[in-house]
């Protein structure tokens, strides 16, 4: 599971839309991905802590990260576009470590990490095995694999609701929030279709990890999810 050979198209489209991304981001969200990611961090990074924001985009995770933790971790913003890392000045007092790359080959030693957060990410890794094996690889004995993502709802008739919003309404509201940049976002779409259900993604998450908390919201179209090592 992954998107395969439909990554390209998806970077490609993130890259050009980065100067609308965080805005039309809060809207499609309906206004929720503070409070998802508040939801998914609390608990899970604690003061003193070494984390990777992957997939980190402007680094939104790390920053409520930080707030949580009163600025008493240590960040590295790891990401695919390095158009995105360099946007992120202007999001931090001092700035963070940086890396470049893909979930699939984490440029990290093992066991180097106390959390791995991943906001609105993980659902464009390449090959979803690979990406959780990797992260599970740079995590330590203890760590926490924080996600904060769309959720694929297990129940047919509340994943078709969930599927016709990213479809159809989605776009309006990219729209609205963005302008033409906006459309872009229609991408979403097709990450979702290639997404696991919920059920499945806390399976594999299984396979790696000792033990997953799994919580959902707006139906289960929102999951924030922790796995412990």
């Amino acid at each position: 599971m992954g998107l395969g050979s439909y990554w390209g198209e998806v970077i490609q489209v993130l890259r050009e839309i980065i100067p609308v991304y965080d805005k039309v981001n809060s809207y499609i969200s309906l206004g929720k991905d503070r409070e998802h990611r508040r939801r998914g961090i609390s608990g899970r990074v604690l003061p003193g802590n070494k984390i990777l924001d992957a997939g980190s985009g402007f680094g939104n995770m790390s920053k409520t990260a930080l707030d949580i933790c009163e600025g008493r971790i240590s960040i590295t913003l790891y990401d695919p576009l390095v158009p995105m890392l360099k946007n992120t000045g202007t999001f931090f007092e001092k700035t963070p470590e940086m890396a470049n790359g893909v979930f699939e080959h984490i440029p990290f030693r093992d066991n180097e990490f106390d959390a791995v957060l991943c906001g609105y990410s993980l659902r464009d890794a390449i090959n979803l095995r690979i990406a959780i094996s990797e992260i599970h690889r740079v995590l330590k004995k203890d760590g926490r694999f924080v996600i904060v993502d769309l959720g694929k709802p297990d129940e047919h008739f509340i994943r078709f609701g969930v599927s016709f919003y990213l479809r159809f309404i989605l776009p309006l509201l990219a729209l609205a929030a963005g302008g033409k940049l906006g459309l872009k976002f229609g991408t979403l779409y097709g990450t979702f279709k290639r997404w696991p259900k919920n059920k499945k993604l806390e399976e594999m998450l299984l396979e790696k990890f000792s033990r997953v908390e799994f919580e959902k919201d707006l139906m289960g179209g929102a999951i924030m999810v922790a796995a412990y090592k």
